[in-house]
């Protein structure tokens, strides 16, 4: 790639005639007219989970070294816990930029390969991966010598926090178009080419032992690639994890143009066990030995933390653990209502529908959760549990309005996401939602769907009725079933022509039929018989006749 190359990218010229600050270093390799960060496209928004994992590994007074590009909210957090801190990018607007931001910082601009620290770092962090540190100035490394070159930064006793996105990931199987292929300017590399890059969970651990490190821990990161919220170790994975906690780990579409239903493939994965080899990425957690008289830091890693909203939970041995500080709870047991309910739609088990939605009015009725929703809510057959109680809010409403509003919710989302119901299919979301309540014992009028519909905007993360594109498959399923419909018509519109076919030929056989007759009752009545019996069958008339030709 060229320095022209680099300028339709979009970065003004004006950065690169500005002064170097004092606290950037040009090692070679530097892109002068790129930058990863405008508009932060690829990029992985790391967010609360890894924050959460960051703050326990960065060293107290230790020195840190971020590599490639990350979000600035990461790197403002690492920068105000390290002792010292020092960043690698490859584009000099960006690091121009990090450096007067942050003025203790020491960032290096230029390429992986040819950075020489002057003493190795206690922590790494490359969450980005390993692409981003190659420069278009010079052929790109392959994955495993970028990985010792890497390795080579980490003191003894210290620790990496690689990230690798999954080549096979479960969001491969649910974009139509992957945003690898949509040949963007920094494309200029073809992934996937690479042999030393790893296929797998196992592949990633030998590659960080041949480069001297080995493995504390390694997570599973979902829902996607792009902003995962959701750490899960492999220990956690290796046992049948709930459906209450794996539920709310589903890919969201966004704006994606999407194949398959996210949410429907998401739990087949963690269903049959391969929640680590499907993994959208891996973000492994690896020490280098200590030498003899060093000890490494003891650092507790959780086996697993995952986002719900503005809350952050740790998954422990025997539940969960809201942070900070929080109490443990165990993970309910049971079936998420949300797949009990689409499961009972799609067979047309309209009495396994009325069943439940009864026995969910009457748990609100006996002071269920009114902050429940049916994608967080299990049941056991017995009773029902929320995963993340929230409390508080609605409380003061009638139970009829809760139930409502989770059942407007529901039918949302069982419409957008194209599920088949066994309901006429034009209905709308405040259609359904009423023969819900129905169903369920609580008649609702369209008062109490505002008053629905106005607190699940309270309680945030309102279910969505904006239009959105369908997925693939579900345009296929749409197709099919137009065709079924459009076969059925077809032949019942043969079978009404045949029939048409056969009337019309009775018709024109009937009118012949008829005008033969008219041709012979017009014959006869021109005959002398007939005009005398006609005449001869009225005698009064005959006779008055003749009495008035006598009287004369």
């Amino acid at each position: 790639m060229s320095h022209d190359h680099e300028l339709e990218a979009g970065v003004p010229m004006s950065t690169t005639t500005k002064e170097v600050p004092g606290n950037v270093r040009l090692i070679g390799g530097e892109m002068l007219l790129w930058s990863d960060a405008a508009g932060m496209g690829g990029v992985t928004d790391w967010r609360g989970a890894a924050l959460e994992l960051i703050r326990r590994l960065v060293p107290e007074g230790g020195r840190v070294l971020l590599v490639g590009p990350h979000p600035q909210a990461l790197v403002d957090d690492v920068v105000a816990r390290a002792g010292s801190a020092a960043v690698l990018l490859r584009s000099y607007p960006d690091a121009c930029a990090l450096g007067v931001r942050h003025q203790d910082l020491t960032v290096f601009c230029g390429r992986l390969e040819v950075l020489d620290a002057d003493e190795p770092y206690d922590l790494v962090l490359a969450m980005d991966g390993l692409l981003r540190t190659h420069s278009a100035e010079a052929p790109a490394a392959a994955w495993n010598e970028s990985l010792e070159a890497l390795a080579d930064l980490v003191a003894p006793g210290g620790r990496l926090i690689l990230g690798v996105r999954n080549d096979l990931g479960v969001d491969r199987f649910i974009e139509a178009r992957p945003a690898d292929r949509e040949g963007a300017d920094d494309q200029w590399a073809p992934h996937g080419f690479d042999p030393s890059y790893p296929g797998g969970p196992e592949a990633l651990d030998q590659g960080l032992e041949a480069s001297g490190l080995s493995v504390e821990r390694c997570y599973a990161a979902y829902p996607d690639r792009q902003a995962p919220r959701s750490l899960l170790s492999r220990e956690a994975l290796g046992v049948d994890l709930p459906e209450a906690l794996t539920f709310p780990l589903s890919a969201r579409e966004g704006d994606r143009m999407l194949v398959a239903d996210p949410l429907r493939l998401t739990r087949l994965v963690f269903r049959h066990r391969l929640g680590e080899e499907l993994a959208p990425l891996w973000l492994a957690v690896a020490t280098r030995l200590p030498h003899a008289a060093d000890e490494a830091r003891p650092v507790r890693l959780p086996l697993g933390l995952i986002e719900e909203g503005p809350a952050l939970y740790e998954l422990t041995a025997t539940g969960t653990r809201r942070l900070p500080g929080g109490q443990e709870r165990p993970i309910p047991a049971g079936r998420v209502v949300e797949e009990i309910l689409i499961e009972a739609c799609a067979r047309e088990d309209v009495r396994t529908v009325r069943e439940l939605l009864a026995e969910l009015a009457a748990w609100l009725e006996s002071g269920g959760d009114p902050t429940a929703a049916t994608d967080s809510l299990v049941y056991d057959g017995e009773r029902f549990t929320s995963v993340n109680p929230h409390g508080g809010t609605g409380a003061d409403l009638e139970p009829r309005v809760v139930l409502c509003r989770i059942l407007w919710r529901f039918a949302v989302r069982l419409l957008a996401a194209g599920h088949h119901h066994p309901w006429p299919w034009p209905l709308q979301a405040d259609q359904l939602t009423l023969t819900l309540c129905g169903m369920a014992g609580s008649p609702c009028e369209s008062g109490d769907l505002d008053l629905a519909r106005k607190l699940d905007a309270e309680l945030g993360r309102p279910a969505e009725l904006a239009e959105r594109a369908p997925a693939y498959r579900d345009l296929l399923g749409a197709r099919d079933r137009l065709a079924d419909q459009l076969t059925a018509a077809l032949a019942r519109i043969s079978r009404l022509e045949t029939k048409l076919s056969y009337r019309e030929r009775e018709l024109v056989r009937a009118k012949a039929k008829l005008r033969r007759t008219q041709r012979k009752a017009t014959a006869y009545r021109r005959t002398l018989g007939y005009r005398l019996s006609r005449r001869l069958a009225r005698p009064r008339k005959v006779a008055r006749r003749v009495i008035r030709l006598l009287s004369g």
